[in-house]
C-alpha cells in the first residue's frame, strides 16, 4: 500500500506495511525491497533481552519490521551512505530512534569485540562478475558481491556473534553448497531452514536458515508457498504481509 506525505522526496515513494503500522521510505529508482525482506523477518526469533545486529541494511527494512517483535536494541551497518542516511530516516519516521540504531560502516571492518545475541542478513548474491549492473549502482550494490560476499558475511557474523546466539539468513538456492561452505568455515551449522518456493510442486528459489554454533544436522521446516495455484499469495504469506505469521 502507498501513501502521500510531505516527509518523502521527490524521487521517494512512502509506502506502509503490516496493515499501515510500518512506514517505509524508498528510492523510485535505487534500492527496492521485495518479498525476501518480509520473510526473514517472519523468520528471525526475538527476545526481549536480545542485542541484535544487522549485515547490510539497506533502507532498514527488515529491522523495522521485527520493531513490532520484543528485543532491546537493533544496530544496522549499511555501507552505502545514502541508504544508511535512507535507513535513519526511516527510523525516525516510525519513531524508533530508541530502538534501532543505523551506523554508516562496512561490515568487513567492523570490530568484534562486542558480541550479539542475533545476527542477521540478506546478503547480496548476485556473483560480481555475473549479469549485467543496471543503471542503479546503489541497486547493484545491494544485489551483487561488489562490496562483500557470502564469505565476508559468514566471517563478520560469526565474529559478532554470541557462543549461543542466533544468525538468521535468507539466500537463494542455487548457491546453497556457497552458503554452507562458509558457514562451516566459521564454526557455524545450521539449527533451522525452510525452503521458499514460488508454487507448489516447483524448485526452491530461496532458502531460509538460522545458524549457531555447535554444527549438527538441524532441523528442516516444510516449505513455505509464496503463490497458490490461482497465482494469488498464499493464506500464511498474507498472514507474513500482514505481520501475524512467522515463516
Amino acid at each position: 500500500m502507498k501513501t502521500n506525505s510531505r516527509l518523502r522526496g521527490d524521487d521517494e515513494t512512502l509506502d506502509t506495511f503490516y496493515h499501515g503500522r510500518i512506514l517505509v521510505l524508498q528510492k523510485k529508482k535505487g534500492y527496492r525491497f521485495a518479498v525476501d525482506a518480509p520473510l526473514l523477518a517472519a523468520f528471525i526469533r526475538t527476545r526481549e533481552t536480545d542485542e541484535i545486529i544487522e549485515l547490510g541494511a539497506g533502507n532498514g527494512i527488515i529491522s523495522l519490521l521485527l520493531s513490532t517483535r520484543p528485543f532491546r536494541h537493533i544496530l544496522c551497518l549499511e555501507i552505502q551512505e545514502t541508504l544508511a542516511g535512507l535507513a535513519r530516516r526511516n527510523v525516525s519516521l516510525n519513531k524508533l530512534e530508541g530502538r534501532i540504531e543505523v551506523l554508516h560502516a562496512d561490515l568487513r571492518a567492523f570490530p568484534t569485540d562486542k558480541k550479539f545475541d542475533v545476527v542477521f542478513s540478506n546478503p547480496p548474491w548476485v556473483r560480481s562478475l555475473k549479469g549485467p549492473l543496471g543503471p542503479s549502482l546503489e541497486k547493484a550494490i545491494a544485489k551483487h558481491e561488489i562490496k562483500c560476499d557470502i564469505f565476508d558475511i559468514m566471517q563478520t557474523a560469526a565474529g559478532l556473534l554470541k557462543a549461543d546466539g542466533r544468525a538468521f539468513f535468507i539466500y537463494p538456492d542455487k548457491r546453497k553448497k556457497d552458503f554452507f561452505e562458509a558457514a562451516e568455515r566459521n564454526g557455524l551449522g545450521f539449527r533451522r531452514m525452510r525452503a521458499v518456493l514460488p508454487r507448489e510442486g516447483n524448485a526452491a528459489n530461496f532458502f531460509l536458515a538460522e545458524c549457531g554454533f555447535g554444527g549438527g544436522s538441524g532441523e528442516e521446516l516444510s516449505p513455505l508457498i509464496i503463490f497458490d495455484e490461482a497465482d494469488r499469495y498464499t493464506p500464511e504469506m498474507e498472514r507474513i504481509f500482514a505481520g501475524e505469521a512467522s515463516a
